[in-house]
């Protein structure tokens, strides 16, 4: 189903809202949520017997991108990660010891940061280090970012060798103006020549990053980027829209406001990115992502499988999310739980023998149920009323009367078609699946202040 883009509807409808990588999204995590909390939810968790994903996180890059809204640390003199890795065993030592050694791994992912900061004798130990403590099942989704900027010949070997099958990298754009004014210089040869390594090491998916927005982009310089990025063939892309918050990300006080892109602008260039990615064969999953049609995120959305989580789209649907190190975010079935922000409480906390959680959240049932049907909405672009009506005991058009009298208007705007079956998002509708789930969600009800990115 190809999206179609319409530019007045995406107007009226374009407000702040969650992205939905879960529900209730972090903004409900609560501090009263404690450690405590965390190790009796993990040790429960084990009556599940769920699969294990796991998630690291390594906040060093070598230099600041200007658009960055990661929670990282600068510096060019390496040996400052050694203190935070170990840290990090001993957070793994305590995590594990709650968890039933049985349950496999089927996911892991290493973000940041820039996890290529590590030296590749550091990746082969940091996971030796994990695999010391977890035990992965034969077709584990095994992924890391890395800038190809600091991608050495050694470190990609290494990274394939310990078991990574799935690699992403960002490019964001390939405009020598545009790269200068984020502070990132990196030419296509140099993604070209990463391209042909990591095909040749035997990568099984390759993503790139990019954004939309950034100072000085237009929609002419970026088509050229996107047919760039067409050629290098990537099995998937990310397409992010930067979004200019200086008073929360300062090191994007860089950026003169007035070098963005108009919104009139941007939303040309998102028009273009997706007709030229459409045009190419790559599949519009939703949000920022695209795919080839093979690709397991397209399969799993024709097959009505897709779930998100705190890392985005996945096809593991049902495994429990467990976060290392700072900022992490752990999901469990009925739980979310964040460790600290900085590495200075995350290192108090380790030190003192404790798991380093900041705050979280306890889903109701109430909470169980919009998840379900938000997640559809937002992966599978539709809800059937039986599937949600057999799954929790209720009638859906009794639960949700209120909601449903509040899609007429999308209806009518033809975004959604509702029928007696359930509700299905149409091709004008996809560029605004945040807007139809966010119809459902409880927790923005009595909000004055919406402080999430614009749904567009």
């Amino acid at each position: 189903m190809r999206t179609v883009f319409d530019r007045e509807l995406i107007k009226k409808y374009d407000r702040p809202g969650p992205r939905y990588t879960s529900y209730p999204p972090a903004t409900e995590f609560a501090e009263e949520i404690t450690s405590e909390d965390y190790r009796e939810r993990l040790v429960k968790s084990n009556e599940r017997k769920t699969p294990l994903s796991l998630y690291f996180h390594i906040p060093f890059c070598e230099s600041g991108c200007y658009y960055c809204g990661c929670n990282i640390i600068i510096s060019h003199r390496k040996g400052i990660e050694r203190p935070y890795l170990e840290r990090v065993y001993k957070e793994m030592d305590m995590v594990s010891s709650y968890l039933d050694r049985s349950r496999k791994v089927s996911q892991l992912h290493w973000g940041g940061g820039t996890p290529n900061y590590l030296e590749p004798e550091e990746i082969e130990e940091f996971m030796g280090e994990i695999k010391k403590r977890f035990d992965f099942s034969p077709d584990a989704e095994v992924s890391i970012e890395i800038d190809p900027r600091y991608a050495t010949d050694k470190q990609l070997e290494v990274i394939r060798e310990v078991g990574f099958n799935r690699i992403s990298m960002g490019l964001q754009d390939l405009d020598e103006k545009v790269q200068r004014a984020i502070n990132r210089i990196q030419p296509y040869s140099l993604m070209k020549e990463t391209m042909e390594k990591l095909r040749a090491l035997g990568f099984q998916s390759i993503n790139i990053d990019l954004i939309y927005g950034l100072p000085y982009q237009t929609r002419d310089s970026f088509a050229k980027t996107v047919d760039k990025v067409i050629e290098l063939n990537p099995d998937r892309i990310a397409v992010y829209s930067f979004a200019y918050v200086p008073w929360v990300k300062p090191i994007q006080k860089h950026i003169n406001p007035d070098t963005l892109p108009s919104p009139e602008e941007k939303l040309s260039i998102l028009e273009m990115v997706i007709d030229k990615f459409q045009d190419a064969g790559y599949v519009y999953i939703g949000m920022d992502h695209f795919a080839k049609p093979e690709d397991e995120l397209a399969v799993a959305q024709r097959e009505g499988k897709l779930w998100r989580n705190f890392q985005g789209y996945t096809t593991r649907k049902g495994v429990e999310l467990v976060g290392f190190g700072a900022t992490s975010i752990g999901m469990l079935y009925d739980s979310y739980f964040q460790n600290y922000k900085t590495l200075r409480d995350y290192n108090l906390s380790i030190d003192e023998g404790k798991l380093p959680t900041y705050r979280g959240y306890i889903l109701t049932e109430d909470d169980f149920i919009r998840r379900e049907v938000i997640m559809d909405i937002m992966c599978n672009l539709g809800v059937k009323f039986s599937r949600i009506e057999e799954e929790f005991g209720i009638n859906f058009r009794d639960y949700f009367s209120r909601e449903l009298e509040e899609l007429k208007e999308l209806e009518e705007d033809g975004l959604i078609k509702v029928s007696s079956e359930g509700i299905e998002i149409l091709p004008v509708g996809r560029l605004l699946i945040r807007n139809v789930a966010m119809v459902f969600d409880a927790h923005l009800r009595n909000k004055r202040e919406l402080r999430f990115s614009r749904t567009i």
